[in-house]
């Protein structure tokens, strides 16, 4: 970590930087896990014969186990550990690829719903399961390692660790899509690659040391109400409309439907254009994008306020979906994977960043998992959706309509995301500060 030098990591402890560095070893086989499946899922489960709308359902079914699980998963954080939820999440990481494979190996009928009219193969409906199961690993993991990576930061430079160790991010999806693409059509071998990697992942958060948390909890200047954190797990879906809450996870929802739209539907626009393009590429670029505007965020928005950095993400988001939109060269579609991965790499850890400012070390489990439930939905919602409008009119306009989606999000978020509307102006564009953080 030679790059680190002259940055927050020199004040920290060694036995600190250790433990840091084994966590970022695990993100990083975490996310190259993860993302490694992108370039062949949507053509492993169009192989089984899919519309365009089912293989939208496959994948959004991600998004289900994500949601079903938020709420556990937030609470083992809290109440057990930051270590135990995430060797489940990674856990499921190996697992999930195995269980993908074991599909073919399952004889296809087709389902009957006489009284709904429907019929789907048992195949999809298998795909989809295993899908839902895949998503368990997100929920699990990303919410633990945002809460250990938070309780280990300095206050005063949050936002610059937060922003190094999330790097494990856009490499993992660096190089996991890379694989993925390099072995595309070879499903078998693909898959057994990603659940090598997550195997490799077991045995590092098997090696971290599970952080301490900070004991300076007091009953003033909580971001949840004591009230409803008395019971919130029980009431966890209704603290979504906090005020803290509701605006971050708003717009992480328009968020969810660009990217869970990228995810399926990119590898299908470009065959179906005939763009000679490796889609792994793609992938890569928006990791080397991603890569490289954290090390300027995350640093500028402790000292420039978190506000202006999230609406820089969104306008990149929507430069994204807007050159996807009018792709139709190669070129074309590696220049709208530089603007996702420049609007992630601003977007996501800012508002980790965001999200550990408005909250104790007692509440970050539920606060992240309930921010980041916005963008599940959006995940969910945008397969079956987007793959419905893409049945009927095309992938451009699933891209276009993706691109409205995160513009109304920026819109949102200048507008709403402080008390009053001068205020959400300031926060957004003026570096003007943030009247919900905990102090």
């Amino acid at each position: 970590m030679s790059f680190f030098r002259d940055s927050v990591f020199n004040d920290l402890e060694p036995s600190l930087r250790r433990n840091l560095i084994i966590f970022f070893c695990g993100s990083l086989c975490f996310w190259g896990g993860l993302s490694g499946m992108l370039p062949n899922l949507s053509l492993y489960i169009q192989s089984f014969d899919a519309t365009n709308q089912e293989i939208g359902w496959v994948m959004a079914s991600f998004a289900l186990g994500l949601l079903g699980m938020r709420p556990k998963m937030a609470k083992l954080t809290d109440d057990i550990g930051r270590k135990p939820a995430m060797l489940i999440g990674i856990v499921v990481i190996a697992i999930a690829p195995l269980l993908y494979l074991s599909v073919q190996a399952i004889p296809s009928v087709i389902l009957a719903l006489p009284i709904l009219g429907w019929s789907v193969k048992s195949s999809v409906v298998l795909l989809a399961m295993t899908r839902a199961f895949h998503g368990i690993s997100i929920a699990a993991f990303a919410t633990a390692y945002s809460a250990a990576i938070a309780d280990m930061a300095p206050i005063k430079s949050r936002g610059e660790l937060i922003g190094y160790m999330s790097l494990a991010s856009p490499l993992g999806l660096a190089f996991g899509p890379a694989i993925g693409g390099y072995l595309e059509g070879n499903f078998t071998l693909a898959f057994l690659a990603m659940t090598a990697l997550g195997s490799i992942g077991i045995l590092c958060v098997l090696a971290i040391k599970e952080p301490e948390r900070p004991s300076f909890d007091s009953q003033e200047d909580v971001a949840i109400p004591k009230k409803k954190r008395s019971s919130s797990y029980g009431a966890f879906w209704s603290l979504l409309f906090t005020p803290p809450i509701r605006v971050p996870a708003l717009i992480l929802f328009m968020v969810g439907i660009a990217f869970g739209s990228m995810v399926a539907f990119v590898p299908l626009h470009t065959r179906q254009l005939g763009v000679p393009i490796n889609i792994g590429l793609i992938y890569t670029v928006s990791a080397i994008a991603s890569f490289s505007i954290r090390f300027l965020s995350g640093k500028a928005s402790d000292q420039l306020g978190r506000g202006r950095f999230i609406s820089m993400g969104l306008a990149c988001y929507t430069l994204a979906m807007f050159t996807l939109w009018l792709s139709d060269s190669p070129q074309m579609f590696l220049l709208a994977g530089a603007f996702q991965g420049a609007g992630s790499g601003t977007l996501i850890p800012i508002i980790a960043a965001l999200m550990a400012d408005r909250s104790k070390p007692s509440e970050r489990g539920l606060t992240f998992g309930l921010c980041l439930t916005g963008f599940d939905l959006g995940i969910a919602l945008a397969g079956p959706i987007m793959g419905g409008i893409a049945d009927v009119g095309s992938y451009s306009l699933v891209f276009a309509l993706s691109g409205c989606m995160t513009l109304i999000g920026l819109l949102i978020f200048i507008t709403t995301s402080s008390k009053d509307l001068s205020h959400s102006i300031r926060f957004a564009l003026n570096g003007g500060r943030d009247v919900y953080a905990v102090k």
